[in-house]
């Protein structure tokens, strides 16, 4: 994340494609609802684009000759729900791939599965999981942020895994390269977006406390650790 342009088969680029199509589409029409019916949360619909574009920009270099980031997406699948991210995600990767050579448009589709589909999938129902254990607390946020985060470079892994396989161990032992190659530096990474993340999520919190309620999060000045 993000797979440069032209590494994939074209036939695995295709594919990844036609399997993001589905949730852009059901982001979209999840993004028009909310706007039709609180045309307020667009100035919030951006903070979130934003915040996902700026992390996932951070281009760090891993010890193992890699690069990693952060994603971003964890904040927004948080207030508008895991579609919304999809659409928004998939602006995010474009502007990257033209912009800052993040990426690439033939790979466009795998890295929106990775990032703008299953990260915000996973920080979502995490999120959800916990709230529901405990409340809407900075566990539940950091918890949803973090293992959205990591999320996002284990389907990477696999999709680099599934296609190029080890020519010995197969698909498993090369997962297993590719997994071990990103998780030295994403760990951290995904801790410290997860700690963001909550700072953020707080400062709406204590400044936006009836447009998070709107959005059916049950908070009170600022979620508690």
């Amino acid at each position: 994340m993000h797979i440069m342009e032209g590494f994939l088969p074209v036939e695995h680029a295709i594919g990844w494609t036609a399997a993001s199509l589905p949730f852009l589409a059901w982001g979209v029409a999840s993004i028009k609802k909310q706007i039709v019916e609180a045309p307020e949360r667009r100035m919030l619909l951006g903070v979130g684009a934003a915040f996902a574009f700026v992390l996932s920009a951070l281009k760090l270099p891993s010890v193992t000759g890699s690069c990693s980031h952060p994603t971003g997406t964890g904040l927004g699948a948080l207030l508008f729900g895991p579609a919304a991210m999809a659409p928004l995600g998939l602006v995010v990767l474009l502007f990257q791939a033209v912009l800052l050579a993040h990426g690439g448009l033939t790979t466009l589709g795998a890295n929106v599965f990775s990032m703008a589909v299953v990260g915000p999938f996973v920080a979502w129902a995490v999120y959800r999981a916990v709230s529901a254990l405990r409340g809407s607390s900075g566990l539940a946020v950091f918890l949803a942020a973090t293992l959205g985060d990591l999320a996002t470079y284990v389907v990477t892994s696999v999709q680099l895994a599934w296609a190029f396989p080890d020519p010995i161990t197969g698909f498993l032992g090369s997962f297993a390269k590719f997994a071990g190659i990103f998780a030295l530096t994403q760990v951290p990474l995904a801790i410290s977006e997860g700690l963001l993340t909550v700072l953020i999520f707080n400062a709406l919190a204590r400044f936006n406390p009836q447009e998070l309620r709107g959005l059916g999060l049950n908070i009170g000045a600022g979620v508690q650790a």
